[in-house]
């Protein structure tokens, strides 16, 4: 069965940055009290770290889905495509796609989105998740449909859940309070505390 984690490459990445600072942008950054949404203070726009050889090792670890993904072509680096594709690192098997909130819809465009829409079939295949988060805002991608969760805190977890409807079994997704007695059927009880919303 082909599922998400399929598209995971274990191996060492397959390109570099080059002149790419996106997920400097986009992702938060708790050793350098970097919050989300914001230009690292130590990014050089367009040309890199200007503390590279220092950096932590959130940033020395990070490698975005276009380094290791390699099914995306050149169109998908995250200057160019605006999005910044990252792997939850816990058991949840969950793919987040941070967008840059200046292109706010980039993610709807194509090759993105029916690439997304294959993901998430794929994701689903595996019980894993694709969500679009534009700063916190979220939208979880579904082979059917997208769910826009909006806003959602550290303090939240998003789930995915099968409901009955008339049509049969579809997927829904909804927001949680990570102490709501549902979290423990979505993450083990060990997991529960400490994880940020990716």
């Amino acid at each position: 069965m082909d599922t998400l984690d399929s598209a995971r490459d274990p191996a060492p990445p397959m390109r570099e940055c080059g002149s790419c600072s996106l997920c400097c942008k986009l992702l938060v950054i708790e050793p350098l009290n970097k919050p989300l949404g914001g230009w690292c203070k130590h990014c050089a726009v367009g040309t890199g770290c200007r503390v590279y050889e220092t950096r932590p090792a959130e940033c020395r670890d990070f490698l975005c889905g276009f380094l290791t993904l390699r099914e995306l072509d050149e169109s998908w680096r995250p200057s160019t495509s605006k999005l910044v594709i990252c792997f939850d690192q816990g058991d949840t098997k969950t793919m987040f796609v941070h967008v840059d909130p200046a292109r706010a819809d980039a993610w709807t465009r194509a090759p993105y989105y029916p690439k997304l829409k294959e993901w998430s079939r794929r994701a689903v295949a595996g019980r894993g998740q694709v969500i679009v988060k534009i700063g916190r805002r979220a939208i979880v991608i579904l082979p059917d449909k997208d769910v826009d969760l909006g806003p959602v805190g550290d303090d939240e977890m998003i789930a995915t859940q099968e409901c009955r409807s008339a049509h049969g079994i579809e997927l829904n997704a909804i927001k949680l309070k990570r102490t709501d007695p549902r979290a423990a059927l979505v993450i083990p009880p060990q997991q529960r505390e400490g994880i940020a919303f990716g």
